[in-house]
């Protein structure tokens, strides 16, 4: 005869949230496919410069983030991302 085995406790699994700033540029006509991948952003796209620009300011945000203390992930609202953009771009 099968043995009752207790019934499992339902698990609560932290529900990681995740967040990617994902930038695309237009303006690459000259055959070259420019892919940057860093922390929390994936660069796709654009002449030599404006992927160039695309590098900076990503790396800006990122430093932003990191003065406050967070991840990209944990940023909460369009507000307070609007803050971190507008600081790191100064």
């Amino acid at each position: 005869m099968a043995e009752k085995r207790p019934a499992k406790k339902p698990t609560t699994k932290k529900k990681r949230s995740f967040a990617l700033l994902l930038g695309v540029g237009l303006d690459g006509d000259d055959g070259h496919r420019r892919v940057t991948k860093g922390r929390d952003f994936v660069l796709v796209g654009g002449s030599k410069d404006t992927h160039d620009e695309l590098q900076e300011r990503a790396v800006k945000v990122n430093e932003e983030l990191d003065r406050r203390g967070m991840r990209l992930s944990d940023v909460r609202s369009k507000d307070e991302m609007r803050d971190i953009v507008e600081r790191a771009w100064r």
